[in-house]
């Protein structure tokens, strides 16, 4: 372990973390006596002119933001000074990445909520020119609620002290808009897996960049992994250079079509299709919360910090509940389209719930009723849109009906509305509305006044029909990602699904999408996808995760096991650590470190991971 650098007016108490840049350390003032964080860049960089240049910068451009979601600086080394620093703000708990690592995923209404504090700091630096540019969950520090005070203590805090606070830090690598960055022209800074495609490719930079960083960090913190990996830096660079990307609600279904729309514009390729600002993404997402019933989002954050376990129970009954209650009146609103998007999410916290399943079944007779409703409505447009006209005529030919002369001038009204046969063009023109409601009213009287079925209303009718049957099945091809040889269910019918459209009509279907089996694979919740009536292939996409796998390392103490990109950082004899899989399988070399004292060298040691399995490296 080396030994922290001496600065005259800071002691430097311990290390809390290290980049590639800078060491941090927890560090007390010595003249203010508070504790503060201390950043010293690296000795090996010290040199660098640029570097030494950015670090000043970022101290220059953060000083000026004053706001509550982003951390604040105090201090910076001036030129005549050994070492390299920045003082900072203290805040007491850990990085929204350190967070992701203990819980591999947030609920959806928590990450939201943590991307609504984020988006605020961003907004306040973007108002004041400065883009951070590098927004990642290792920059976003969540500090835990303090327990409010017992009735007993006689100072208690603030309102704001019990609650959750999540700040932004190192804009070290921000640049002014007012041209005082010292960045060089097409120069890429920023973690890859984060960055715009506009940023990647050296172009223009702007708070609608960042908005695309916090997609990146929402997708991840709702989903459990990135929109845009791969294997290393060049793959991952190509693929948010694509822009393609699985939404988050196929990935993940708890998360709901609605939030997924949101991260999914935040994540648009072209600036201009992104939010025009953090502010309006955060409206978005507060919206959002608002409607499931998430009045208040920084006070969910604070009980899900407080007891995330605890928390997430309650969280799901009442989030179930809710989304429910909304799809029920959707459904009764016949908005079927959104009632099913609720029922899908409800069901993807509870896929085995038959009430759950008997409501979704319920959509396709909410869907006929529809049509019938529509037909109805039609009718009644039809008469309103006739006017005063109309409504005369139908009050004469229904007082004269009570008349044998009333009974004669409606035999003539019908006689005088028929198509003359030598006047062909005046027989194909529309007759006045006020006649189309004589001629059904007389057609409706008995069949001996029902008019003649012409050969013109014949080949009408003939069109419609084969118009209406050429709607009463639709085209649809389902597309599993993910693991391969899993199985297809549409409304609980086994389907073959690679390479075949399946007939279906049009309205809600339930689509299952099941692993090749339970060991390698987790089987996603059933969705309820609404079919339209139209002649194109329609699509329903399904992914089928593959559960994670375990290397275990079993040494002597003291001995480390490294395996390069397959997991990051060291691993010390004795623990465990859950690799996230993509395939089926992944190979990989890692490096056994013996102890120290044992005096041995390294040793390597292939490795095989598959889904759900564990893979033990023992210390030779």
């Amino acid at each position: 372990m080396h030994l922290a650098p001496k600065i005259d007016k800071y002691e430097l108490v311990e290390e809390l973390g290290h980049g590639g840049m800078a060491t941090v350390y927890r560090a007390i003032d010595r003249r203010l006596g508070r504790e503060v964080a201390v950043k010293v860049i690296h000795r090996h960089l010290r040199e660098n002119q640029e570097v030494a240049a950015r670090f000043v910068s970022e101290a220059r451009a953060v000083a000026k933001l004053k706001h509550p979601n982003i951390v604040e600086v105090y201090d910076v080394s001036g030129s005549d000074e050994d070492e390299n620093y920045l003082v900072v703000e203290l805040v007491r708990g850990a990085s929204l990445r350190e967070l992701l690592r203990e819980h591999r995923h947030l609920p959806a209404e928590i990450a939201a909520a943590i991307g609504i504090e984020v988006a605020a700091g961003l907004e306040h630096a973007h108002q004041h020119g400065v883009i951070h540019r590098d927004v990642k969950p290792e920059n976003v520090l969540v500090e835990a609620p303090i327990p409010p005070p017992s009735a007993a203590t006689e100072e208690r805090t603030s309102f704001d002290s019990v609650l959750a606070s999540v700040k932004i830090t190192d804009f070290g690598i921000a640049k002014m808009l007012d041209q005082q960055g010292v960045t060089c022209t097409g120069q890429v800074l920023g973690s890859p897996a984060h960055m715009a495609p506009e940023q990647i490719e050296g172009g223009a930079v702007s708070a609608r960049s960042d908005v695309f960083g916090l997609g990146v960090l929402l997708y991840e913190a709702m989903v459990g992994r990135l929109p845009f990996d791969g294997q290393n830096p060049a793959q991952v660079l190509r693929r948010v250079l694509d822009g393609a990307f699985a939404p988050a609600d196929r990935c993940r279904p708890t998360v709901g079509a609605a939030l997924s729309a949101i991260v999914g514009r935040a994540l648009s390729h072209n600036a201009e299709d992104r939010f025009g600002s953090a502010w309006e993404l955060a409206e978005a997402l507060r919206a959002e919360l608002g409607v499931v019933g998430f009045e208040d989002p920084r006070r969910e954050l604070s009980a899900f910090l407080a007891d995330p376990s605890g928390y997430r129970e309650t969280y799901e009954r009442q989030l179930v509940a809710r989304l429910v209650e909304l799809a029920r009146k959707a459904r009764a609103a016949s908005r079927v389209p959104e009632a099913a998007a609720l029922f899908n999410r409800a069901l993807a916290f509870r896929p085995d719930d038959a009430d759950l399943l008997g409501e979704v079944a319920g959509l396709a007779r909410s869907r006929r009723m529809r049509r019938l409703a529509v037909r109805a409505v039609w009718f009644v447009s039809a008469a309103s849109v006739l006017g005063a006209g109309a409504w005369l005529g139908l009050r004469a030919l229904g007082s004269l009906n009570a008349s044998h002369t009333g009974t004669r001038r409606t035999e003539a009204a019908r006689v005088a509305l028929a198509p003359k046969p030598n006047k062909p063009k005046l027989a194909a023109r529309k007759p006045p509305a006020s006649a189309q409601v004589a001629r059904a009213l007389a057609g409706a009287s008995g069949p001996s006044r029902r008019e003649p079925v012409t050969r013109a209303r014949q080949s009408r009718g003939d069109k419609t029909q084969q118009a209406a049957d050429a709607v009463k099945t639709a085209k649809v091809a389902v597309i599993i990602t993910g693991a391969t040889g899993g199985k297809l269910k549409i409304d609980g019918e086994p389907r073959e699904w690679f390479g075949q459209e399946h007939a279906l009509s049009p309205g809600p279907h339930t689509f299952e999408f099941i692993p090749p089996n339970d060991t390698c694979c987790v089987a996603p919740a059933p969705k309820t996808e609404i079919i339209q009536a139209q002649e194109a292939v329609q699509k329903v996409y399904g992914f089928i995760a593959f559960r994670d796998a375990v290397l275990r390392f079993v040494g002597q103490p003291g001995s480390a096991l490294t395996c390069g990109e397959l997991v990051a950082g060291t691993m010390p004899a004795g623990t465990d650590r859950e690799v996230r899989m993509s395939k089926p399988q992944v190979r990989g070399i890692c490096t056994v470190l013996p102890a120290a004292t044992r005096g041995k060298p390294p040793v390597k040691i292939d490795v095989t991971l598959r889904p759900g399995e564990t893979f033990t490296v023992t210390e030779p």
